[in-house]
Formats: C-alpha cells, sequence, structure tokens
C-alpha cells in the first residue's frame, strides 16, 4: 500500500500545487466495514470548504484515472487541522 500511496501524492502533487496547495498526508485506513482514502491538504492562510471541493475535484478524475486500489473507497478530503490560533 506504500507504494500506491506514494503514486497517488505523485499525480495529484502537481495539479495541487497550481492551486498552492500542499498534500500533507494521504492514508488508506480502515473503519468497521469501510476503507477510506484520506487525503489532508495544506495551504497559507489555511484552507476552507470551497478550496476543498475544488481539490477533491482535481483529485477525484486522477484516482479514476491510475485505478491503483482494488478495495471500494471512500475518498475523505480535508484540511490540516490548525487548532487555537
Amino acid at each position: 500500500m506504500e507504494n500506491i500511496l506514494k503514486t497517488i501524492r505523485e499525480n495529484i502533487e502537481s495539479v495541487l500545487k497550481k492551486e498552492e496547495i500542499v498534500v500533507d498526508s494521504i492514508v488508506f485506513e480502515t473503519e468497521g466495514k469501510y476503507h477510506f482514502l484520506r487525503i489532508v491538504l495544506d495551504k497559507t492562510g489555511g484552507i476552507d470548504l470551497d478550496t476543498i471541493v475544488m481539490a477533491t475535484n482535481l483529485i477525484n478524475p486522477i484516482l479514476d484515472k491510475l485505478d491503483l486500489i482494488e478495495e471500494e473507497y471512500i475518498l475523505d478530503v480535508l484540511s490540516k487541522e490548525r487548532g487555537n490560533e
């Protein structure tokens, strides 16, 4: 799975970089009977919901084209938590 996540990162980073979005982490996790591909993003000044939606729309077709994960999964794109600032 490590190589798959690395390939995903390499393929989405260049597209997101154009939008000044940084890929913080990518993990594949199982919770109960569900699998999640969690992609945590960051951006100077933080990321709002509109940016998350836009990033998801950029990431989805890349993942569909790569088709690297055999299991069915839920794509979970979220922003890095910043804590109390």
